[in-house]
């Protein structure tokens, strides 16, 4: 039998849920950080792009690069990534690759924000949990299960993070043409991916949940608490190692789809359309 350990000090909040001030600023900002970090490394204060895409796996950021689409910004500031730019359809991106977790995924969102990015993208890994089909398929995330901890920094405790509904409308019937299906859905967002447990998993199935991932939910609590524009997708790619052959993403380790993915958001959502903070 495990023992209930009470809080530390008799508070009647775990710290993750305690002296929360959600209206209130934080002393420590991402414009400070990359002030900093620009002075330490003798850069100069340069912008992102107004399209910034996350890519947790990294596996468009190395396909890009290594086939010369994509080149390394030397004035990017961030102490814990590179970022490279790409040209695309008339669009330059900001790529950002292995920002993994909800966490890190924040930390550097809010840098790129702070930077000039306008709009970002997130297209992140995920395990399937109801079938949409046979992976590899993508599911644009409409809520995310706030099953992890950055989220409860940024908003007050509830079930969801959702996505900015104005975002939502304007990319209806966007991807119509891919060769790789988009389904819309619900996530559950997740800090452990290695304790996914059998009851866990039935439960959030039982929640008509499509996918498991680790970034949706705190992405898009950053998003409702500052207004920055964020769209988060789940590329379905496995079943948790359950089966043979899993983690396949297709061509191009799934570089070819997902680019396709963020060219269509990006031609719906050009800088300055839509409304964040519709919910």
């Amino acid at each position: 039998m495990v023992a209930k350990v009470k809080p530390a000090g008799g508070a009647a909040d775990p710290p993750l849920l305690a002296d929360k001030q959600f209206d209130q600023p934080s002393v420590f900002t991402a414009d400070g950080l990359l002030r900093e970090a620009r002075r330490q490394k003798q850069l100069p204060a340069s912008r992102v792009p107004a399209v910034c895409v996350l890519d947790p796996d990294g596996d468009m950021v190395r396909q890009l690069s290594a086939s010369g689409r994509a080149r390394l910004d030397p004035d990017w500031a961030c102490y814990h990534t590179q970022l490279y730019r790409l040209h695309e359809g008339g669009i330059e991106f900001g790529l950002v690759g292995c920002a993994v977790g909800a966490p890190f995924a924040v930390l550097v969102a809010e840098q790129l924000f702070a930077a000039g990015c306008r709009l970002l993208i997130s297209i992140t890994s995920a395990g399937q949990l109801v079938a949409m089909g046979q992976p590899p398929y993508f599911i644009l995330i409409d809520k995310a299960l706030r099953d992890e901890g950055t989220s409860y920094h940024y908003a007050p405790p509830a079930r969801f993070s959702h996505a900015a509904l104005g975002l939502l409308e304007a990319l209806d019937g966007a991807f119509a043409a891919m060769a790789v299906p988009v389904h819309r859905g619900g996530t559950w967002t997740t800090d452990a991916p290695f304790r996914e447990t059998a009851a866990a998993i039935e439960a959030r199935k039982a929640e008509g949940l499509l996918a498991v991932e680790m970034e949706a939910a705190a992405l898009y609590a950053l998003a409702a608490a500052t207004g920055h524009r964020i769209v988060c997708l789940a590329f379905v790619t496995n079943q948790m190692a359950q089966v043979a052959s899993d983690f396949e993403k297709g061509e191009a380790d799934g570089s070819v789809a997902a680019l396709a993915v963020i060219r269509a958001i990006a031609g719906r959502l050009s800088p300055g359309d839509g409304d964040a903070g519709r919910h």
